[in-house]
């Protein structure tokens, strides 16, 4: 998938003095869906029409069709319209972004999604990356829209259309059923942590993965819920979301966890590990700032573990530990079904891999419409 149109400069300069609605009228053949959805919302209308300085991510009539293919439950966005404001104030980024702003470093901008449905600070944050020489926007459950439409010039901003239709974060305990995570949501329910952790306001999670919790998984049986949170809590950084170009930015930076105690974030090349566990996927948005997923569980204990950048597979930070058979912690967890992988290169290395889970049943708009 490529850019399909980039409006030549003498254009650009004529169309730049458009309204939104000429915009809108004149790719109606695109973007009727989106028209038809906007004109339920009449205050979001008012807000884009007196806004400078913004860019709309908007979804095709394509993306609008397959994303009722694949989750009929979105319908119910045109009776709730507090909901559906809230889907297309995500796609509304803060800021005028032209496709040559997208690199292989990916952006983080803010758009208008606020509270109730987000809790970063400036508003919630999509992922803006080139990918393969296409601009490519990433959201909740590092869901991929391709931009096919460039750099459509508008009087308040700039017009991309893309081929789906974003998914708003989830909290992080949903975000974590979601993707895979099966063992850290029942850890988060175990601790008492689900709802604390997810009312939390601008923070990282550093998120062990299923068979990070299965290798430690016999010293996890006897731990008492307090015992849990500790270590849970020495996995959160709190009123800071840091994103991959913040981990890969700097060789070594320590931080105060939630739990109190300090980790230390290193980057061997495209590498970031987190006291000895290594980064294997990065930037997964949820409602309240990001999570990076660990091939490792943190020790609270062992607070100066570190990696050997050279092995494929780190040793436990857990003395005397046996693993398990089965993800542990997962009784009366109901994972998604329908999962598969994902590619998006960050920096190359272990930010390549990117899980992705498929339904936006699971999210976005369906998250949003059942929350009212």
């Amino acid at each position: 998938m490529h850019l399909t149109r980039l409006l030549p400069l003498g254009l650009a300069a004529y169309v730049s003095a458009q309204s939104l609605t000429t915009i809108l009228a004149d790719n109606n053949a695109t973007l009727s869906t989106l028209t038809t959805l906007l004109a339920l919302v009449p205050d979001v209308v008012r807000t884009l029409s007196a806004a400078q300085n913004i860019t709309i991510l908007a979804p095709s009539d394509t993306a609008f069709a397959n994303l009722m293919a694949r989750n009929p439950r979105s319908a119910e966005l045109t009776t709730n319209p507090r909901a559906l404001a809230g889907v297309l104030q995500y796609h509304v980024l803060m800021g005028r972004l032209l496709s040559g702003d997208f690199s292989p470093t990916p952006k983080f901008p803010s758009t208008l999604l606020t509270t109730p449905f987000a809790n970063v600070t400036g508003g919630q944050k999509v992922g803006l990356v080139m990918v393969n020489g296409t601009a490519t926007v990433f959201s909740g459950y590092k869901q991929v829209a391709g931009v096919v439409t460039a750099d459509v010039q508008f009087d308040g901003g700039i017009v991309h259309i893309i081929d789906t239709v974003l998914t708003v974060p989830a909290n992080p305990a949903q975000t974590a059923i979601n993707t895979g995570l099966t063992s850290l949501a029942g850890a988060l329910t175990a601790a008492g942590l689900v709802d604390p952790v997810n009312s939390l306001a601008d923070i990282t999670v550093f998120a062990p993965s299923n068979d990070a919790f299965k290798a430690i998984g016999s010293a996890l049986g006897t731990l008492a819920p307090q015992d849990l949170a500790g270590i849970l809590g020495y996995h959160v950084l709190t009123q800071q979301v840091r994103f991959s170009p913040d981990l890969l930015g700097t060789d070594q930076m320590t931080v105060a966890t939630l739990q109190g105690q300090n980790i230390t974030i290193r980057r061997d090349g495209a590498q970031v590990f987190v006291n000895s566990a290594r980064v294997v996927i990065a930037d997964v948005l949820t409602s309240n700032g990001v999570v990076h997923v660990l091939d490792n569980v943190l020790n609270p204990s062992n607070s100066t573990a570190t990696p050997d950048p050279d092995s494929p597979t780190q040793a436990p930070a857990f003395a005397g530990v046996a693993a398990v058979a089965d993800p542990p912690l997962t009784s009366g967890i109901v994972p998604t079904t329908t999962f598969v992988p994902a590619t998006i290169p960050l920096n190359g290395g272990a930010f390549v891999a990117v899980p992705t889970a498929v339904l936006v049943l699971a999210g976005g708009a369906a998250v949003l419409a059942a929350s009212f």
